[in-house]
């Protein structure tokens, strides 16, 4: 099965969707004349204005839901192993998928604005589903990004995470053989435990609807992010004199100059961008979902926002990742070499030997741990699991989403509704049980779906997304709050706006 998985995987992002990825980022920031550097500061005003009404929630919950699920163990977990794989030129990658995929969340997230609907209980709903049928007037493409969202959101996904924040728990709680350790039957059912408790607190959670779920990641998304990042920055002060270094190693490996990592700089492009994807999940056709919830005058303000949100995740938070790891050392670099027909791992650095790829959060722990010693690995375990814990919380909201658009304009059935629930909270115990390996070539299969069915997408249905950014530029210079009117720009279907009073 594991084999299986892994070929599925090799298919889904094979080099047409790096190359889909950075070429879209790449067209959208041509389109959008670099909007992600024009903006820059309309980005930042608008995410801490707005209004929340009954049918919708406000800018800045808008982008803590979004921010709640780009900000995982891709933040973490992921950034190591795409360094295991890539080298330090992986982060650079990382960085230049961040600066693209600003713009290619721009154009996705205003789509979900423009086409978005109120649901029959009359909260906002949209997403890629909606403006797939909306503006492509492709009802089976619409099905299936909807069906391969709630299969990889509320199945694939949330084991990932799960399985991260059990991993990092036991590796804290386990060091040394701990009594605790012993007392809970092992680590392996330390981890089922651990799967249990995260399961029972998701469901209280999500039971509540999206009202709770945007209170809770309004609460506890800036408050982790901002406590990772300060830790960064006091592991890079007290590694001062190895940073120079690591910027060095970053920029000479990432063209295939360095002496040690430029055998791999395909391998740094590739998992640069397939982890840069994973994290700020640009393109990937989740953070739509949040954007269209939001109250707002004019769609392109969620553009906007949700291109800051790209900014904030990988130029901030997967960096920190990456500079604790690269200024203390502790981190694994393999080359990936044919050995009598298999794929084998043949180690290029060993900042900490024994550790998988796979096992992403323990470099983290390791390189903390090293500078602060004592409670270092303990923090990560601890931000690592708000960071997973929220991404879970997302997860479900859009699985929910497009369960509602799969309704219809009927109510979601109660049983259907329910069934979701049980099966995102199971697939928890199962990710936090099950091997690494197995959980992230699951959601890699999920993430890789949904980015090829969502790019596509966009790209043929750019338009309304790029007249929306030109009104609302021509309004903010005539002085005015920019307000949205479908019918003067020519975009159809636009349902909600043309009904809105």
């Amino acid at each position: 099965m594991e084999a299986f998985l892994a070929w599925i995987n090799g298919i889904i992002w094979s080099n047409a969707l790096i190359a889909l990825c950075l070429g879209a980022g790449l067209w959208f920031t041509f389109r959008t004349r670099v909007m992600q550097v024009r903006g820059f500061a309309e980005m930042c005003r608008l995410t801490v204005t707005g209004q929340k009404s009954d049918a919708g929630v406000s800018s800045f919950q808008a982008l803590a839901i979004s921010m709640a699920g780009r900000m995982g163990i891709g933040n973490i977990a992921g950034v190591a192993t795409a360094i295991a794989y890539g080298g330090p030129g992986a982060v650079f990658w990382m960085w230049v998928m961040g600066f693209l995929g600003a713009s290619t969340s721009y154009v996705e997230s205003s789509l979900a604005q423009i086409y978005k609907e109120k649901d029959a209980e009359g909260r906002y709903r949209g997403g890629p589903a909606y403006y797939i049928e909306k503006a492509m007037g492709l009802k089976w493409y619409a099905v299936a990004f909807a069906v391969a969202t709630v299969v990889a959101t509320g199945l694939l996904l949330p084991g990932v995470q799960a399985n991260a924040i059990a991993d990092s728990a036991s590796n804290v709680l386990c060091g040394g053989g701990a009594a605790f350790c012993e007392a809970s039957g092992g680590a392996s059912m330390l981890k089922l435990w651990i799967g249990l408790g995260v399961a029972t607190l998701l469901g209280l959670i999500i039971f509540g609807g999206i009202k709770r779920i945007a209170a809770f990641a309004e609460l506890v998304v800036p408050f982790m992010a901002l406590a990772f990042i300060l830790m960064a920055i006091v592991v890079m002060i007290l590694n001062a004199h190895k940073v120079p270094g690591m910027f060095a190693d970053i920029f000479s490996s990432a063209f295939g100059a360095h002496a040690a990592f430029g055998a791999i700089i395909g391998q740094a492009i590739a998992w640069g961008v397939k982890r840069g994807v994973y994290a700020n999940e640009a393109g990937q056709g989740t953070g739509p979902h949040a954007a269209a919830a939001a109250e707002v005058s004019h769609p392109a303000k969620q553009g906007y926002v949700q291109a800051f949100a790209i900014y904030f995740d990988t130029m901030l938070v997967c960096t920190s990742t990456a500079f604790l790891l690269l200024s203390t050392g502790m981190y694994n670099t393999f080359r990936v070499v044919m050995e009598d027909g298999k794929e084998t791992l043949q180690a290029i650095v060993s900042g900490v030997p024994g550790v998988a790829p796979s096992e992403g959060a323990q470099f983290t722990q390791a390189a903390v741990e090293s500078v602060l010693p004592g409670w270092g690995s303990a923090f990560v375990a601890l931000a690592l699991f708000f960071f997973a814990f929220t991404t879970i919380m997302a997860y479900y909201y859009m699985a929910e989403t497009n369960l509602t658009y799969l309704a219809g304009v009927r109510k979601t059935h109660p049983l259907a509704t329910l069934l979701l629930r049980l099966g995102i909270i199971a697939m928890v115990v199962f990710g936090a049980y099950h091997n690494a390996a197995t959980a992230w070539t699951l959601g890699d299969i999920g993430v890789g779906l949904m980015a090829w069915l969502n790019i596509i997408a966009i790209l043929i249905l750019q338009k309304p997304a790029l007249l929306a950014l030109q009104d609302y530029e021509r309004q903010k210079k005539l002085g005015v709050e920019p307000v949205f009117d479908p019918e003067a720009l020519g975009i159809r279907n636009a349902g909600f706006w043309s009904r809105k009073d």
